[in-house]
């Protein structure tokens, strides 16, 4: 399980947090700090029955690209990161073979972080957008 990607490089830490799920769907992060977070994962074998992008799918992007940049911004404390609200806004089905999500940090406190998570197609377009609330703890 890894969320590394070939030639990328990522922190050493990030390699003990990969989520079942995540792994299940392929996701990978391209780039992640506390202020920003890209990930992405393959549209194929994450569809609904009709083969449109499932859903779900984009409930992982959001809450996996949020919570790892609330991660980064707990470890920068000493403190972990765990995930207190999610929601997501399905706008058009997407195209191509890759669905990223884009979390970008709208409060770093020291107790919550909140990422507002975009996810676009391989053609650009806005697919979903989201946002993902998490609450620092001591680890």
């Amino acid at each position: 399980m890894t969320y590394a990607i070939p030639g990328e490089e990522l922190p050493d830490w990030l390699a003990e947090l990969v989520s079942p799920l995540d792994d299940k769907l392929g996701v990978k992060v391209h780039e992640i700090s506390p202020a920003r977070c890209v990930v992405s994962a393959p549209l194929r074998g994450n569809t609904q029955p009709t083969g449109l992008w499932h859903g779900g799918a984009s409930g992982v992007l959001v809450e996996t690209a949020g919570s790892l940049a609330a991660m980064a911004h707990g470890r920068s404390m000493g403190k972990w990161a765990v995930g207190t609200e999610l929601n997501v806004s399905h706008l058009r089905s997407p195209h191509g073979d890759t669905m990223t999500g884009t979390a970008i940090a709208m409060h770093l406190g020291r107790h919550t972080t909140t990422h507002e998570v975009t996810i676009h197609d391989d053609e650009g377009r806005v697919c979903a957008v989201g946002r993902v609330s998490c609450q620092i703890i001591e680890s």
